[in-house]
């Protein structure tokens, strides 16, 4: 398998590093709202083959592999525009990056559970992109960052029933922090 173009780069402080050049983000940029595999520039930053049942089944069409790639790789150019350090940090899921969103300032809680509520009610990948296309805006202008690979398997997920509902309690997992309420002494 190919590396997966926001692994080329490393994060702020490690040796060499080197961010992604703005006109690939611009390119990346100009998929959001597309169909994979309609923006051709796009077409050099694909890593997932074509999936031979999907060609049987509809010839020409992209593979939820494809699609979820082509989306991924539109958000992070959204994520990454004008930023000087890497957004994309393995280990940090959907779920928790949108938690330090919600408890964030600058932002309304109670907005940010309307926005989240709405993207987990979709049931295409384009339309949970076009949601979650909002949300990564604000997670680029608090400079928080999210896993790109893990997003990319979420979304390769989405498109059946049984495994979105998967998706979405680990993205609930990571949203909602469950603590251990606080042990109360009587004296």
């Amino acid at each position: 398998m190919a590396q997966r173009y926001w692994n080329r780069f490393s994060r702020e402080g490690a040796a060499g590093q080197v961010l992604p050049p703005g006109e690939d983000l611009a390119a990346f940029r100009s998929g959001v709202g597309r169909e994979a595999l309609t923006v051709p520039k796009m077409w050099p930053f694909y890593t997932i083959t074509p999936d031979e049942s999907a060609h049987l089944e509809r010839f020409g069409a992209a593979s939820a592999g494809q699609q979820a790639e082509h989306a991924a790789l539109a958000l992070f150019g959204v994520h990454q525009q004008s930023q000087k350090t890497l957004m994309h940090m393995p280990g940090i899921g959907l779920g928790s990056a949108l938690r330090v969103l919600r408890g964030h300032e600058k932002y309304s809680a109670d907005a940010v559970d309307r926005r989240v509520s709405a993207m987990v009610s979709a049931t295409s990948v384009s339309m949970l992109t076009y949601r979650l296309r909002g949300l990564v805006t604000q997670l680029r202008d608090i400079k928080q960052p999210l896993d790109y690979d893990r997003l990319l398997r979420d979304l390769e997920h989405w498109p059946w029933p049984d495994r979105r509902q998967r998706v979405r309690t680990a993205w609930a997992q990571g949203y909602q922090r469950w603590e251990k309420p606080a042990e109360t002494t009587t004296d």
